[in-house]
């Protein structure tokens, strides 16, 4: 029950570490240096060369292993503005098209270790919901590969406008807005260009899943290209973020895998401050050189762009939605998954639990400090019909925490976990709580805290760990899933104020784990005000509004 690691959605560079063993990467580097010039920039006119954080992606990109099969079957490159994605993607696009980027054979000798060979009958596809998305990087496509350059020449490559042909049957071609025009492709390698607009309402939902099956029928592969995204706005671009932070966490099982390229800014980058934001942009540049990073600063500073664009555009961070309770960059900022929760400890303990639909969450918060950890969450596994809730596993987590710590307080929702909460638990652990959930009336209890009868306190604290977060007063473990349920979690405002709720009652976005953190620094609170505590002995049970 170690601390977590820090949550995928925090980090703030998200390509793997070091270097794939096995990679036909050099191949594509060593081929775009012969055959591609830059066709504007401060290297005009010169062969192409990859900057480093380029030449990374690439090699990760193409890597294999042992079987010579893709570690990747798809990637996205989302950067900031003017990082330089179309030119990338112009020229991945022509290095699938003509370089020798499919494993011909291994070689311990060769850079990677792999030899490489041309793609047979290429189809390469630059689509996006609209002509202007695609425009770009077939715009670099077309300066690279112009009439009468070397690429062309050597590889009698037809350039027109909007397609490309070599023999034999090669096409490099731009596809927009229709789903039906894609469908049935063979398409060897795809770009799909500005997914932040690709929306249902435009199609993009449906083009998205067109050329998905189509690569899956021909074993071929995807790049995403992306700014950072509006959230809520049901873009591709979000959905795949979503997918590639499950994959991280976990909890995919397939053994195709998404390559995710992005440098975010630190979460405490202060808009104001020409110091932080420098800092924050040259971070997100990184080798960047062509970018004026200055003057964007300048252009945030006075006022010229509004944060939210600041935001989503030079510092890479998706914005919140208007209704999120904090922002995934406040939960950031409090991350300290360094730190250690020892053995005997003192903690108190929140548990809500569901049998099937939703997730199940058991957090702690340490009393000394607060310091917030996630112990165990359960959710829901959907490709398993009937799927349920461990209650073995559960019972076994419970009973670790409650062995290892120096658990004052440990309180519980009742819904679907009564015999739990309010027999089995209370008889293996009561002797052990100094504060109850119910202190005296027809029906005391010492871990019942049934959360249907408190939205007064539930939504009080809600709002003092809110105000706790903005003020930085406490420190959590960073794990991956509190961090994903705290950024999914909504306000709702109710009869007492401001509490927490999923953005629709059917989402299956989850937030309980916010709602255990939530409850944990809660009791945390009623300890502290307790005599027990004040007292560092075990008395009269404590009332619950000693906090409140």
């Amino acid at each position: 029950m170690s601390t977590a690691t820090l949550s995928p959605s925090d980090r703030l560079a998200t390509l793997p570490d070091g270097l794939p063993e096995l990679t036909l990467g050099w191949e594509a580097v060593k081929w775009a240096g012969k055959y591609l010039r830059h066709p504007n920039g401060p290297r005009v006119g010169e062969r192409w060369k990859f900057v480093p954080s380029q030449v990374r992606f690439l090699l990760w990109f193409y890597a294999v292993d042992e079987q010579g099969r893709w570690l990747f079957n798809r990637a996205v490159r989302r950067l900031a503005k003017g990082a330089g994605k179309s030119p990338n993607a112009g020229a991945m696009a022509l290095i699938e098209f003509c370089g020798p980027v499919r494993l011909k054979d291994f070689d311990p000798k060769r850079p990677g270790g792999c030899v490489g060979k041309p793609v047979d009958m290429p189809l390469v596809q630059i689509v996006a919901t609209a002509e202007s998305q695609t425009a770009n990087t077939m715009r670099m496509v077309r300066a690279m590969c112009a009439k009468g350059s070397r690429l062309s020449m050597d590889y009698h490559i037809d350039v027109g406008k909007t397609q490309f042909y070599r023999l034999p049957e090669g096409t490099l071609e731009t596809i927009t807005s229709s789903a039906r025009a894609a469908e049935g492709a063979e398409a060897t390698f795809l770009v799909a260009d500005e997914t932040e607009h690709w929306s249902v309402s435009n199609g993009g939902r449906d083009l998205m899943e067109t050329v998905e099956d189509n690569l899956i029928k021909s074993g071929s592969r995807l790049i995403e290209t992306a700014n950072a995204w509006v959230p809520g706005s049901g873009s591709e671009a979000e959905r795949t973020y979503d997918a590639w932070v499950a994959q991280e966490e976990g909890r995919t099982k397939g053994e195709q895998r998404i390559l995710y390229d992005a440098r975010i800014a630190p979460p405490d980058t202060d808009l104001g401050d020409e110091a932080s934001l420098l800092s924050a942009l040259d971070w997100v540049y990184d080798d960047c050189f062509w970018v004026p990073k200055w003057e964007i600063a300048q252009k945030i500073l006075d006022g010229r762009t509004t944060a939210d664009n600041a935001r989503r555009k030079y510092l890479n961070m998706p914005t919140a939605v208007a209704n999120a309770w904090v922002t995934q960059q406040d939960w950031a900022t409090l991350a300290d998954p360094s730190e250690v929760v020892a053995d005997g400890d003192a903690v108190v303990l929140f548990f809500d639990g569901s049998k099937s639909r939703d997730a199940t969450a058991l957090s702690g918060c340490r009393i000394s400090d607060g310091y917030s950890f996630e112990i165990k969450v359960w959710e829901p596994d959907l490709e398993v019909d009937g799927w349920t809730v461990p209650a073995d596993d559960v019972d076994a987590h419970v009973a670790q925490a409650m062995d290892r710590f120096d658990v004052w307080a440990f309180f519980a929702d009742v819904r679907e976990w009564e015999s739990f909460v309010k027999l089995s638990w209370p008889e293996k652990y009561g002797d052990q709580l100094r504060v109850w959930a119910q202190k005296g009336g027809q029906d005391p209890q010492v871990i019942a805290w049934d959360m249907r009868s408190r939205s007064y306190l539930f939504t009080r604290a809600v709002e003092l760990v809110e105000q706790e977060i903005y003020d930085k007063t406490f420190r959590h473990d960073g794990a991956a899933i509190t961090a994903r349920h705290v950024a999914n979690a909504r306000r709702k405002l109710n009869q007492y104020g401001t509490s927490i709720g999923k953005e629709t009652k059917d989402s299956p976005l989850k937030i309980d784990a916010a709602v255990t953190m939530i409850g944990a620094r809660m009791v945390r609170n009623l300890v502290l005000a307790s005599s027990e505590w004040k007292s560092g002995s075990t008395p009269e049970r404590t009332n619950e509004a000693a906090f409140f």
